[in-house]
């Protein structure tokens, strides 16, 4: 994937600023249901992107294949496609692959080809690695040795689908009102600092985890160079690519909670971590001293997913929209609250979110959320 103005912004844009747009929506029982309300709801958000991106992320999609990671891959040549599919049979186990089905929409120009392999990993081929340290490990190598080809999609029993284009062209495009999964992310793109091409698109994903995020992430530099040292290889020319890395690194890596990994992302001013209790001091000054590197500067709303849970977040003041909404077992996220009650005009709860405080909901345990959110 080197030679981006294959799949780039052909119109050659200048920076530009403004928002991107966010939904996800989450069945919390573990009910599926389809990416229809979705498309309608990024949709309702059109003008917050200028169609140079659009994507959306699905857990629970692949009943058939729940046990096997599905690995979503762009080719830009068929030589891209040979190359990697004789790699993928010498380090993993195929069990089935096809092209992933798409129709012909107005709006989506030039796509790659796009195939999926549902693939397992026997422990003679893993060796001392743990499985899902192998599957990084190869998606890493794919993406970065490999040209013209680009993992963009590589847990169990999810997918993430996504392009260049307006996000509701891109849903149409995948025919994603014809799968179900209990849990939805979606992104309209906006591009500012970096450009608009089929990898760059949101969701960013590794293994089952994905983020949508609008915003600008200007701490980028120090944040890719911190998690280079971890053997992650940022490929995609975009900052949302280190939020990505940095949740797999910290919440499945080295086991730190959702909470916790939120006041690494988004710390407390050191004023604030000054008149805390001494012991919640003590944590806040080890976090900001061991993972500084993943501090994230700059104004931003991502939703992260990943098998069983979807979490909201903001940068600590909020310069980001986000609102919640719950209605019976359903969480929503999203920038604007229309878009939610355009897919759901009742509800039993709406609110702001405090910033840098997560808000989260688990297959394992209801919706989460802290007292100090504002009711609407």
């Amino acid at each position: 994937m080197r030679d981006l103005t294959r799949v780039s912004n052909s119109h050659s844009d200048s920076k530009v600023i403004d928002a991107c747009s966010l939904f996800g929506v989450m069945d919390t029982s573990g009910g599926r249901f389809s990416g229809e309300d979705l498309i309608i709801a990024i949709g309702s958000m059109h003008d917050r992107g200028n169609g140079l991106g659009g994507g959306f992320a699905a857990y629970g999609i692949y009943p058939d294949f729940a046990d096997d990671y599905a690995f979503h891959i762009m080719f830009l040549s068929q030589k891209a496609k040979t190359e990697t599919e004789c790699f993928l049979e010498k380090f993993l186990n195929v069990k089935h692959k096809e092209e992933v089905p798409t129709r012909d929409q107005k709006g989506i120009v030039n796509p790659p080809i796009v195939w999926r392999y549902f693939v397992s990993i026997s422990a003679e081929k893993r060796g001392q690695f743990s499985e899902e340290d192998y599957v990084v490990d190869r998606v890493m190598y794919i993406n970065t040795c490999i040209d013209d080809a680009f993992v963009f999609s590589s847990g169990k029993n999810m997918g993430v689908f996504k392009g260049v284009g307006y996000p509701e062209d891109i849903g149409r495009f995948f025919r994603l009102e014809e799968y179900e999964g209990y849990l939805w992310t979606s992104h309209g793109r906006f591009p500012t600092n970096t450009k608009g091409w089929w990898g760059g698109a949101h969701p960013f994903s590794l293994l089952d985890w994905t983020v949508v995020h609008n915003g600008e992430i200007s701490s980028y530099g120090i944040n890719k160079r911190f998690l280079e040292q971890y053997g992650y290889q940022c490929t995609m020319e975009t900052d949302t690519e280190v939020i990505a890395y940095g949740v797999d690194l910290l919440m499945r890596k080295h086991g730190l909670s959702v909470e916790m990994a939120a006041k690494v992302f988004s710390a407390p001013l050191w004023s604030q971590i000054a008149r805390m209790p001494e012991a919640e001091r003590k944590i806040m000054i080890t976090l900001r001293q061991i993972y500084g590197g993943l501090l994230l500067n700059g104004p931003f709303t991502v939703i992260i997913a990943h098998t069983g849970e979807m979490i909201g977040m903001t940068d600590r003041i909020r310069l980001r929209p986000m609102v919640v909404g719950e209605y019976r077992s359903k969480l929503f996220i999203s920038s604007e609250e229309s878009a939610i009650r355009l897919v759901q005009p009742e509800l039993d709860k709406v609110w702001l979110p405090v910033g840098g405080v997560p808000v989260i909901g688990s297959l394992k345990n209801p919706i989460k959320a802290q007292k100090e959110a504002t009711t609407c």
